[in-house]
C-alpha cells in the first residue's frame, strides 16, 4: 500500500485512470487522500471501501465491485504488466519460426488493445483471429471467470515448408 499512501492525488488518479479505466478516478483519488490524512490505509477491506465511498450507488448495482478497477490499476501499475506484455510481444517474433502460431488470452481491455494493435500492425504476423474468440454460454456456465478472457491467434509471417491450413 506503499503506493497508495504516497502517491499524489493527481498522479494516483492518472494510475486509476489509465490502468483500471474508471471514470471516477479523480473522486476515487481525493476520497483516498482525505481518508490517508488522519491514517495510512494499510488492509485491502479498508481501501476497498474508501474506492466504493468514492463511486456513487448505481441502480441495478453494478456486477464488479465498485473497487475492482482501482485495485486492477494498482496490479497493473506495480507489476508493470502492459510493459512485459510490450517486451514479448517485440521479442517473441523473433524468437518463432516462420509459419509459427503465437496465441494470446487477454484479460483486460488494455492487454487485448496491445495484442491486437501487434497483430494487425507489424509485418511479421498474419491474425488468424479476426475478432478475439470469448468463452462459450457453457464455457460461462462452469467457470464464470472467463467472461472477459480474450484468446487472439496469429502466424509468424514467411516461408513455410508444409503446407498447412489451419484458422481458428
Amino acid at each position: 500500500f506503499r503506493l497508495v499512501n504516497r502517491l499524489r492525488p493527481e498522479h494516483l488518479a492518472d494510475l486509476i485512470y489509465q490502468y483500471g479505466e474508471e471514470r471516477f478516478s479523480r473522486r476515487i483519488a481525493r476520497r483516498i487522500a482525505m481518508v490517508r490524512e488522519n491514517e495510512p490505509i494499510h488492509l485491502a477491506k479498508d481501501f476497498a471501501r474508501v474506492v466504493a465511498s468514492a463511486v456513487p450507488r448505481q441502480t441495478p448495482p453494478p456486477r464488479i465491485h465498485p473497487a475492482t478497477r482501482t485495485f486492477q490499476a494498482l496490479r497493473i501499475a506495480v507489476n508493470e504488466e502492459l510493459k512485459s506484455l510490450r517486451l514479448a510481444l517485440e521479442r517473441i517474433p523473433h524468437r518463432l519460426a516462420p509459419g509459427g502460431r503465437l496465441a494470446v488470452i487477454s484479460f483486460h481491455s488494455l492487454e487485448d488493445r496491445l495484442v491486437k494493435e501487434a497483430f494487425r500492425n507489424r509485418q511479421q504476423w498474419i491474425p488468424l483471429t479476426r475478432t478475439p474468440v470469448t468463452a462459450s454460454e457453457g464455457e460461462l456456465a462452469v467457470n464464470s471467470r472467463s467472461r472477459s478472457a480474450k484468446l487472439r491467434v496469429a502466424e509468424k509471417a514467411g516461408p513455410v515448408e508444409s503446407d498447412r491450413t489451419a484458422v481458428v
